[in-house]
């Protein structure tokens, strides 16, 4: 009925402006995160597109740039499968930029064939949530010192087919593409929900989302009659610019200055499923998170 009730609500807008503000998106160079990033830098904020192919980025950025008019706007190599390449990003942030006060860890793999980051995790969970989960922890001292600031994570509604295998969350006894993306869409909230835990009284507000059937490039990996399904439906599908929205919106909308921790879809609070909501099962992937990265966050 939620779903329902978003489809028939106006259109969220908003005209509220990020001057002076830095953002940093990561997959920023196709899809819904290049779509974000013409929206933030047409606010005035400074964008930071943080992209692992640089060649398709410089495209991007050109982009980003003809559509926003704003020129301030960079792009940065950042590859999420690779932790050399997070420290290194993360540590060019920490030394070049003044502030950062909006994190947007946008970038995604979907339904892949089973695959290993640069430090041996699976794929899906190694950059939708390992990846994400270390550049946020590099980032968060900046990020709190720029408070009032917003982590906003790009989940998606797949969450609720998901479990967390802790004792095989690199899905090397048994490989299904479609649950190891599922886990790692629910890793997203579960991390976003501890995140906010954490956080509390620091003023750096965190969020989760479902960005909708988005017509994108994560359709790649699906197979001829997957992909003849989602033709069929993509006349209810969004495009790029409709999934980026609940993006935009839990980045900027004023009224969620106070909300953290939370799941959003079409602009608006939703449910997330029962595992969702799981602080106890958020705390052991917490706990296993850092374990498998060897940081120390408490």
């Amino acid at each position: 009925m939620q779903a329902l009730r978003n489809f028939f609500r106006p259109a969220w807008s908003s005209d509220e402006r990020l001057d002076d503000k830095t953002v940093v998106i990561t997959g920023a160079n196709t899809g819904i995160g290049k779509e974000t990033a013409i929206d933030l830098a047409k606010r005035g904020a400074k964008v930071i597109m943080a992209c692992r192919d640089m060649e398709r980025a410089q495209a991007a950025l050109k982009e980003v740039i003809e559509n926003s008019g704003s020129e301030n706007v960079v792009c940065m190599k950042l590859d999420l499968a690779d932790s050399k390449s997070i420290k290194e990003f993360a540590e060019a942030i920490n030394k070049g930029e003044p502030k950062l006060n909006i994190l947007i860890n946008n970038a995604g793999v979907m339904v892949c064939p089973f695959g290993k980051t640069e430090d041996g995790f699976e794929m899906q969970i190694g950059v939708n949530h390992f990846g994400h989960f270390l550049l946020t922890y590099l980032l968060l001292d900046l990020i709190k010192r720029s408070a009032p600031a917003r982590i906003v994570t790009v989940s998606s509604m797949a969450h609720s087919w998901g479990s967390i295998n802790l004792e095989d969350i690199n899905s090397e006894k048994s490989y299904d593409k479609k649950a190891a993306y599922a886990q790692s869409k629910l890793a997203n909230i579960l991390f976003t929900r501890s995140l906010a835990k954490k956080l509390e009284g620091t003023g750096v507000m965190t969020y989760s989302l479902h960005p909708g059937v988005v017509q994108t490039d994560l359709w790649r990996h699906l197979s001829g009659p997957q992909q003849i399904v989602m033709k069929m439906v993509s006349p209810f599908t969004k495009n790029s610019s409709q999934g980026a929205q609940t993006s935009i919106y839990c980045a900027v909308e004023p009224s969620l200055a106070k909300e953290s921790g939370g799941y959003y879809s079409d602009c608006a609070p939703a449910n997330c499923s029962a595992a969702g909501k799981d602080d106890d099962l958020a705390q052991k992937l917490w706990d296993l998170s850092c374990r498998m990265l060897s940081i120390e966050w408490d």
